[in-house]
């Protein structure tokens, strides 16, 4: 049977661990950590001897402390450091709490993320915080908002159910971007509104022309039950992984799917990566989750023959 002493050391045991660990939540994984989540795969609409090397940026909710502009130059700086083909973007770049000491403006963190460089380009879609941020756009339920415009002016083309045909070494595939799924929920605080989100899935496959492998683009990752299987590759963010994920298990889970989409790899009709991300929402708090870039390898290289 256990003592009364034995019993108050566990409890100070207890309490200590549990300082200790939320003391790591907010102070050591958000901030300091910075890991790359790589995946090799060929799904079965993608060219087996097709190699495309594609890095993924997503979430970094831009803000001072946690996401500040030295740390987007540092993600930068480690995602050009990969030599992949092509980067893409998947949303949410303005800050997603209040607990910042600053919301850094698009006019500053876009210039920063002009910094990336890949052969095949640097390619970006929007998020819900990026429309939630706007109240303008918000309260007219249309128009351009800030973080699209900061992203052009910054030389970086921003997919909104578009898809764009691109070619490495004569090898041709599709990239297309989904509108977000969410962009006006909050706009029920100011208006009614029929539709939450600008995403048009149809539209944005319409736009593919010719039998060319396709990935897709989409910040949320709910899509995925209806993205057909003429998809090879659909890469989301959103989740944070949970931002906090033990044991493969996360308590809170942005998704009406539950853990279905939480990260990682997954099949549907397509493949489909779920990104961890790399900023904050809600709560400046981590824990299991590590911030990350996302490194996805399609295909394999032709071998050589001499």
């Amino acid at each position: 049977m256990i003592s009364r002493r034995q019993f108050l050391r566990f409890l100070a045991g207890l309490g200590a661990f549990s300082a200790s660990t939320t003391a790591y939540g907010f102070g050591v994984e958000p901030v300091l950590r910075l890991r790359v989540a790589r995946y090799d795969l060929t799904p079965p609409q993608w060219p087996a001897d097709f190699q495309l090397k594609i890095a993924v940026v997503a979430d970094l909710h831009a803000c001072d402390p946690w996401m500040s502009l030295e740390r987007i130059e540092a993600i930068v700086e480690r995602t050009n450091a990969l030599n992949s083909d092509i980067i893409v973007m998947l949303g949410d770049y303005v800050a997603g709490h209040r607990h910042v000491t600053r919301y850094i403006p698009a006019s500053e963190w876009a210039p920063v993320l002009a910094g990336l460089k890949a052969p095949l380009g640097v390619h970006a879609i929007l998020g819900n915080h990026d429309y939630w941020d706007d109240k303008i756009v918000q309260r007219q339920g249309h128009g351009l908002i800030v973080a699209r415009r900061a992203l052009e002016a910054a030389g970086i083309p921003v997919y909104e159910n578009d898809a764009k045909r691109l070619t490495k070494a004569g090898r041709p595939f599709w990239l297309a971007g989904l509108g977000d799924q969410l962009a006006y929920l909050p706009a029920r605080r100011f208006r009614p509104i029929k539709h939450i989100g600008v995403d048009d899935l149809a539209a944005t496959l319409g736009k593919v022309t010719d039998d060319a492998p396709v990935v897709l683009l989409a910040h949320e990752p709910d899509v995925a039950m209806r993205v057909p299987a003429r998809v090879a590759l659909q890469l989301s963010g959103h989740t944070h992984g949970g931002q906090v994920r033990l044991f493969g298990w996360s308590p809170v889970m942005p998704s009406r799917y539950g853990e279905k989409f939480a990260y990682g790899h997954m099949r549907e009709n397509c493949d489909v990566i779920v990104s961890g991300g790399l900023g904050c929402s809600i709560m400046p708090f981590r824990l299991g989750v590590p911030p990350e870039i996302v490194l996805v390898t399609l295909g394999k290289p032709n071998p050589v023959v001499s």
